[in-house]
């Protein structure tokens, strides 16, 4: 792995971290496999194009993203609910499109060089989400609670459940070359699910998501060219072992 595709898993476990913990904290976790579903049709129109697949991933993510922010305002169902039945029909979709080892890259990821045009863009976006993350948290926390009380504080509740999702859905789009569709949600929620277990409040629930969501890639990403694996489930296993970590009892405090 060069270095600056390392650079680059590592930028995009941090983005994945931060919104993964709001996606937790929102009741999304079943939500990010779903959504990631949606990038196949993108990734079939782009083959069947000639244009870049995680270029048709992105576009299909972020009109997905916009789809499900619009259909949740009018029909008055939870966002879970909606990415649930819009977006599953969309892996019948993109396999339709996809066959053969295009289907499988774009399944669980592939271990092919990064031209300069993905790196750029996914550095670009990847320092988007986490700025977007850092700079509005608080604002994201108090929708979270009551979006009446953030209404009266003035923020603009529908305004950031759309920029919110947009970032889900580029998150997503940042792993694809890595997890592939089926692996990257896993990515988001797993390491996020482990922090709250550990956090005792929302910046070291974001931090600890942040660390073990860069472990999980970086060790993940080395035991898979040690196994000459692909990096994609190995990753997705380090954040599980990770996880059951969490699980065991902790020794009580002596007073």
């Amino acid at each position: 792995m060069t270095t600056e595709s390392l650079l680059l898993s590592v930028a995009m476990a941090i983005a994945a971290g931060l919104v993964g913990s709001f996606a937790v904290m929102r009741r999304m976790s079943l939500a990010a496999d779903p959504l990631s579903h949606v990038a196949l049709p993108g990734i079939g129109i782009a083959l069947a194009l000639h244009i870049h697949p995680v270029f048709g991933a992105v576009v299909a993510l972020g009109f997905g993203a916009l789809l499900v922010w619009a259909v949740e305002e009018r029909g008055g169902a939870t966002t879970e609910s909606v990415i649930g039945v819009v977006f599953s029909a969309a892996l019948a979709i993109g396999s339709l499109m996809t066959t053969g080892e295009d289907l499988i890259e774009a399944l669980f990821g592939g271990a092919g060089a990064l031209s300069w045009s993905e790196k750029i863009f996914g550095l670009s976006v990847a320092g988007a989400i986490v700025v977007f993350i850092i700079v509005f948290r608080n604002s994201l926390v108090i929708m979270m609670v009551s979006p009446d009380i953030a209404r009266t504080a003035g923020i603009n509740v529908r305004r950031f459940d759309l920029l919110y999702l947009e970032s889900f859905a580029l998150t997503i789009a940042l792993g694809l070359r890595y997890l592939g569709v089926l692996l990257m949600g896993a990515l988001i929620i797993i390491p996020a699910a482990t922090a709250k277990r550990l956090a005792h409040d929302l910046n070291s629930m974001l931090w600890i998501s942040v660390v073990l969501s860069v472990m999980a890639t970086t060790l993940g990403s080395g035991l898979a060219m040690h196994l000459h694996r692909e990096a994609g489930p190995i990753i997705v296993l380090v954040a599980t072992a990770l996880f059951l970590l969490s699980l065991m009892p902790r020794r009580p405090s002596k007073k």
